[in-house]
């Protein structure tokens, strides 16, 4: 498909740190962002190498599953994530993204590395782009989830900052 994930994957690989800023659309993640969590299921340990089944091959695909140890490829990474709504939906959009980069093995930076905000509480969906640009506090609190995600990095790389469950054997691993 022609969806991006082929520039994409490698920059999540290369990354040692995440920052998802997204609107909530009607109590869902956008489109574009589902679609991109969906695609990083190789991430969550499925197969990140298509090759090894030669395509969609079924019989190729459960022989190497039935074997698989699901390895989280990306765990290890810092996260911050920032959610804005108009009206509601957007505190379960942040948990839902929080849960998924958290089961996916990524660290959170710190409590304040989760954000989400109203933005234009009830205005008109036409001037959202302009209550944004007013809202001067939670710009200033999304530039701190940033750089709660770079001191995360940072810790990350000097060896301060380990992951706390990373030795802990999972007894479900899908």
């Amino acid at each position: 498909t022609d969806d991006w994930m082929n520039e994409i994957y490698p920059l999540w690989v290369a990354a040692r740190g995440i920052l998802i800023v997204t609107p909530v659309n009607w109590y869902h993640a956008p489109t574009s962002l589902k679609a991109m969590m969906d695609r990083l299921v190789c991430a969550d340990g499925g197969n990140a190498d298509p090759t090894t089944t030669h395509g969609k091959k079924v019989k190729e695909a459960k022989a190497l599953e039935a074997q698989w140890l699901y390895p989280k490829h990306l765990a290890g990474r810092a996260y911050g994530v920032v959610v804005h709504g108009d009206v509601a939906g957007f505190e379960v959009h942040r948990r839902n993204l929080t849960d998924w980069l958290d089961w996916m093995g990524f660290i959170d930076a710190v409590a304040a590395s989760r954000l989400d905000r109203a933005i234009g509480y009830y205005d008109p969906y036409s001037e959202s782009h302009e209550a944004l640009d007013r809202d001067e506090a939670v710009q200033s609190e999304t530039r701190n989830v940033a750089l709660a995600v770079v001191a995360a990095v940072r810790a990350l790389r000097s060896g301060q900052l380990t992951q706390p469950d990373a030795d802990l054997q999972r007894p479900r691993p899908k």
